[in-house]
């Protein structure tokens, strides 16, 4: 069976409401978009690439596919590793609205969901990943469908924004994987979910006295 993992921007406060540009994503009135850009260098990019070139396929939600399609197909460079994968790899939307996609390669769930989901990752050769799409992702965590989460952490608090893991999501413990930096202060965590935390209290032993 294939493996589900997420890449995704996260401010400290957990927002990853718009991290590529001001009108990325202004709903409810968000003004800060664009804050990932500053901290764009070489280790971001050598990182992007490495994990781009495990995708077997790719599962985005609507907002996020417009924004890949109205960039990625004019990069027409073969060696570019991000463009030569989302360019020739299969491209799945989870979307109601969008019917008629132009870029080749693309095809549409307007389905249910979490079957098709459960279905692409069966019999998908590689990584079947998904970048960014906020929206489809809460389906997808409130589904158990993530079996890997590549977090990068950016050094900014927005104090307000869409977050990953809102108020009410259903407790969750994660296994670390590994923990990346990148020279401009950006750390990568790669988590695995690891089914419900456990709660404890410190206290003193009962035989320890003063």
């Amino acid at each position: 069976m294939g493996k589900l993992t997420v890449t995704t921007f996260l401010t400290l406060d957990g927002v990853y409401q718009a991290p590529g540009g001001e009108e990325e994503d202004t709903s409810g009135g968000f003004d800060l978009g664009g804050w990932v850009k500053p901290f764009y260098e070489e280790d971001m990019a050598r990182l992007v690439a490495e994990w781009f070139s495990r995708a077997g396929a790719f599962l985005l939600g609507r907002r996020t596919y417009e924004i890949f399609a109205a960039h990625w197909p004019k990069v027409t460079d073969p060696g570019d590793p991000v463009a030569a994968r989302l360019n020739t790899l299969p491209k799945y939307v989870a979307s109601r609205t969008l019917t008629d996609p132009s870029w080749a390669g693309t095809s549409i769930v307007d389905g249910e969901v979490v079957e098709v989901v459960r279905d692409l990752k069966s019999r998908t050769d590689g990584e079947l990943q998904v970048h960014g799409s906020g929206d489809l992702l809460q389906t997808l965590i409130a589904h158990d469908l993530v079996d890997e989460y590549r977090l990068w952490l950016y050094p900014v608090v927005l104090g307000k924004g869409r977050r990953l893991f809102p108020d009410g999501v259903v407790p969750k413990a994660f296994e670390h994987v590994e923990t990346r930096q990148t020279a401009a202060g950006v750390n990568v965590l790669v988590l695995r979910p690891a089914g419900k935390p456990r709660f404890d209290t410190f206290r003193l032993p009962e035989d320890q006295k003063y």
